[in-house]
């Protein structure tokens, strides 16, 4: 008689690789920082970021459809990855607005830049901690909310300062920069929101 022999489906490290994700996530937001502070060179940089960003969240795609086991909720690996996606790519959408647009980045944008790449800082050690440190993991999520808020602060400062300028073809271009960058800060609160909320449902 034949013996039939039965296996579980591989269970990948599912944090692991959305934390590799976020890592690649944060060299695109560090590549920005300096793409803010004039280094054009990293634009490239920002654009082959953004590509590796989008085949770990393929991978991380693809391993849901199989894993036998996650460490936390497969739709809220889904939604974290989908949203570390949206930022990479949304940086690399500013920009590639600011070059059409032939607006170099000025030093709102800058702090605005400083304030994301702190952010998405907070967000990798958050994920690192889940499903180790509850407390940890919601106080950096927390502290990537404040980081977050200073984009929101420099936001209204930088709209503010449209206004003393005459050149409308510059006002326009800055002001669809800004917004970019408000945009992305949303999508900020959006993850550090979903991490708060997978911690929550998983205690």
């Amino acid at each position: 008689m034949k013996v039939q022999r039965w296996f579980l489906p591989d269970t990948p490290d599912m944090l692991e690789m959305l934390s590799k994700q976020l890592e690649v996530t944060r060299e695109g937001v560090d590549a920005l920082v300096a793409w803010a502070h004039g280094a054009d060179e990293q634009a490239e940089a920002i654009r082959e970021l953004e590509h590796r960003g989008d085949e770990h969240k393929r991978k991380l795609e693809e391993a849901l459809t199989t894993a036998f086991t996650t460490p936390i909720e497969p739709e809220d690996l889904y939604t974290l990855s989908r949203g570390i996606d949206w930022i990479l790519n949304q940086s690399k959408d500013l920009v590639r607005e600011s070059e059409v647009m032939e607006c170099a980045p000025d030093e709102y944008l800058a702090e605005m830049c400083e304030a994301l790449a702190e952010s998405v800082h907070l967000l990798c050690e958050a994920v690192e901690l889940a499903g180790t440190k509850r407390d940890g993991t919601t106080e950096r999520a927390n502290e990537a909310l404040r980081a977050e808020r200073r984009i929101e602060k420099v936001y209204r400062d930088a709209m503010g300062a449209l206004l003393e300028l005459d050149d409308l073809r510059e006002v326009t271009a800055r002001r669809e920069l800004y917004r970019r960058l408000a945009r992305i800060g949303e999508v900020v609160v959006d993850v550090a929101e979903r991490v708060w909320y997978t911690v929550v449902r998983e205690g």
